[in-house]
C-alpha cells in the first residue's frame, strides 16, 4: 500500500470513528440529564438517532471495496452494502432491506413486525418503515431465530403492549451464543469482513437478552389475528440452528421465512456452519420441510434478499432442498456402515444433478462431515491419539528437525506441482512449525493457499470458503512483508 491511500484510509477510519463516538455520547448526555418521564420520548428519539448515525458510519466504513449488493449470491459483504429502503410485496406486506431484512404486516388494527434486522441498521429500518408504510401500533414482533442479524431492533419496535413471539429454543439459543460472544468475535470477523476489530462495548448495542412473551414449540402451531388478518407461527427448526420459526399468512398464502432457506432461495442449507455453533439437525429440517411444503405458498418473504413469487417455483425449490438434505444424509449413513472414512465420504459425496443445488451458503462436503460426527462424535476410531490432550502439531517442529528444511520444502513443492494444494499446505504447517519465518515455506503456502482460492471461486464459491482462505492468504502475505 502507498503512503498516500495509506493517509487517505488512516484518515477516514479517524473522521468515522469520530462521528460514530459523537453520536454515542449525544446520546448518553441525552439520557443522563433528561427527567426520566418527561425525557422518555426524547430518550429513544436520541437513541434512535444514535443508532442510525452509527448505522450510516458502518455504512461508510464499506463504500469502498465489494459490490453494490444488489446480486442474487447473498454474501455477507453484498448483504452489508445493500442499500437500506422500504420495498413492497403485496398492498399489506413490506420489508425495509439491509444485511437482515425487517418485514412490516399491516392490518386494520395495528401491524405485525416479523425479524428486526441488525442493530447497528435497526433503527434506520424502524423510521422508514413508519414513516412510509405506517406508524399504527405494534401488535406482535416473531423473531424467525436468536441470530443477531434478526433480532437486533426487537427492542425499538417494542412499545406498551407489544407482544414478542419466538420458538421455545429461542433463550437456550440465545444463551449459549451470548455466553460465547468472545469465542465467536474473532472468528465471526474472519467470516464477516465488515465487523469492527474489537466488539463494541456500547449499551445502545447490545441486543440480547430478548424475553418472548409467547413461546412456540417445535412441530406447533401459535394462530392469532390482528384486525382481519390471520397469522400462524409455526416452530420449524433446522438449517439456520433449533429455534426456527416461520409466519404462515394462510388467507393470503404467504411464508415469511427469516434465514430458514438461508441468504437465497433455493439453496443447499448450512448443516455445518464454519463460524462455530451447534450442530444443526438435518432430518430435523427435513420433517419441518415436509410440514411447510403442502402449504404451496404463493410468495415467499425471506429475511434476507427479495421475495421469491410463484406457487410452482417455490414448491420446485423446496422440494429440492428436502431431497438434497435427505440425499446427503442417507449417502452419509451409509458409507459409514460400509465401513469408509468421513474423508472418504467428504470426497465422494455429491449432490447428482436433479438436485443440484448452490453452496455458497452451504457445503456439501461440510455437511457430510457434520452429519458424520453428529451421529458418531469426534472420535473416528482411526487412531488412538484422537483420545487424548495432544495433537499432532505437537510433533511437528521435531517432525521438520528429522526431516530437514531442504527435504521438506521439495516435499511441499512436489505436491504443489502435481496439483495438491492441501497436501502442500500439511507438510508447509510443519516446516513453519519448526522454522516459522522460512520465506520458502510461507511462499509455498501463498500458493497453495492461492491455488485454493482460485479453485473455490471458479467452483461452488461458498462464501466462508473463500473469506477463510482471503484472510489466511492476508496472514501469509503480511509474515513475508507484502502486507
Amino acid at each position: 500500500m502507498n503512503p498516500v491511500d495509506s493517509n487517505r484510509r488512516m484518515s477516514g477510519a479517524v473522521t468515522t470513528w469520530l462521528l460514530l463516538v459523537g453520536a454515542v455520547v449525544a446520546a448518553l448526555f441525552t439520557w443522563l440529564w433528561l427527567d426520566e418521564d418527561a425525557g422518555a420520548d426524547l430518550k429513544r428519539e436520541a437513541q434512535l438517532l444514535a443508532l442510525e448515525t452509527i448505522g450510516d458510519v458502518a455504512a461508510q466504513r464499506m463504500a469502498a471495496g465489494g459490490s453494490d449488493g444488489e446480486g442474487t449470491h447473498g454474501s455477507a459483504v453484498d448483504l452489508i452494502q445493500r442499500p437500506i429502503e422500504v420495498r413492497q410485496v403485496t398492498d399489506n406486506v413490506y420489508y425495509a432491506t439491509g444485511v437482515g431484512n425487517t418485514v412490516m404486516v399491516t392490518t386494520d388494527d395495528g401491524v405485525v413486525i416479523y425479524d428486526t434486522g441488525l442493530i447497528i441498521q435497526s433503527a434506520k429500518q424502524l423510521r422508514l418503515l413508519k414513516e412510509q408504510v405506517s406508524d399504527a401500533p405494534v401488535r406482535y414482533v416473531v423473531l424467525s431465530h436468536s441470530h443477531a442479524d434478526h433480532v437486533g431492533g426487537t427492542r425499538l419496535w417494542q412499545e406498551e403492549g407489544t407482544l414478542i413471539v419466538a420458538h421455545r429454543q429461542f433463550e437456550e439459543e440465545q444463551r449459549y451464543l451470548t455466553g460465547l460472544d468472545p469465542y465467536f468475535y474473532d472468528r465471526n470477523r474472519t467470516l464477516f469482513p465488515w465487523m469492527p476489530e474489537e466488539p463494541a462495548d456500547i449499551e445502545l448495542l447490545n441486543y440480547r437478552g430478548i424475553e418472548p412473551d409467547i413461546e412456540v414449540g417445535e412441530g406447533e402451531t401459535f394462530r392469532f389475528k390482528v384486525g382481519s388478518v390471520t397469522f400462524e407461527a409455526l416452530g420449524t427448526a433446522g438449517a439456520e440452528g433449533a429455534d426456527n420459526l416461520v409466519l404462515w399468512m394462510p388467507e393470503q398464502q404467504i411464508l415469511l421465512t427469516g434465514d430458514y432457506f438461508g441468504p437465497q432461495f433455493p439453496q443447499f442449507p448450512n448443516v455445518f456452519t464454519m463460524r462455530g455453533e451447534k450442530i444443526r439437525k438435518p432430518m430435523e429440517y427435513v420433517a419441518s420441510l415436509d410440514r411447510l411444503i403442502p402449504l404451496r405458498p404463493e410468495i415467499v418473504v425471506p429475511s434476507h434478499l427479495n421475495p421469491t413469487v410463484g406457487a410452482d417455483e417455490i414448491e420446485a425449490g423446496m422440494v429440492r432442498i428436502r431431497d438434497a438434505v435427505r440425499y446427503v444424509h442417507d449417502a452419509t449413513v451409509t458409507g459409514m456402515n460400509e465401513g469408509k472414512s468421513v474423508y472418504q465420504l467428504m470426497d465422494e459425496i455429491q449432490l447428482p444433478p436433479e438436485l443440484d443445488l448452490v453452496q455458497n451458503h452451504g457445503k456439501v462436503d461440510w455437511a457430510v462431515r457434520s452429519i458424520w460426527e453428529y451421529y458418531a462424535t469426534w472420535f473416528h476410531f482411526d487412531s488412538t491419539t484422537e483420545l487424548y490432550a495432544v495433537p499432532a502439531r505437537a510433533v511437528y517442529a521435531d517432525l521438520g528437525a528429522a526431516a530437514g528444511e531442504e527435504a521438506l520444502m521439495s516435499l511441499a513443492q512436489t505436491y504443489l506441482s502435481q496439483g495438491d494444494a492441501v497436501k502442500t499446505l500439511h507438510a508447509v504447517e510443519v516446516a513453519l512449525a519448526t522454522w516459522p519465518d522460512n520465506p520458502s515455506a510461507l511462499m509455498l503456502r501463498q500458493q497453495a493457499l492461492e491455488s485454493l482460492l482460485a479453485a473455490a471461486e471458479a467452483g461452488v464459491r461458498n462464501d466462508y470458503e473463500i473469506y477463510w482462505l482471503k484472510a489466511r492468504l492476508a496472514d501469509t502475505r503480511a509474515r513475508l512483508g507484502e502486507g
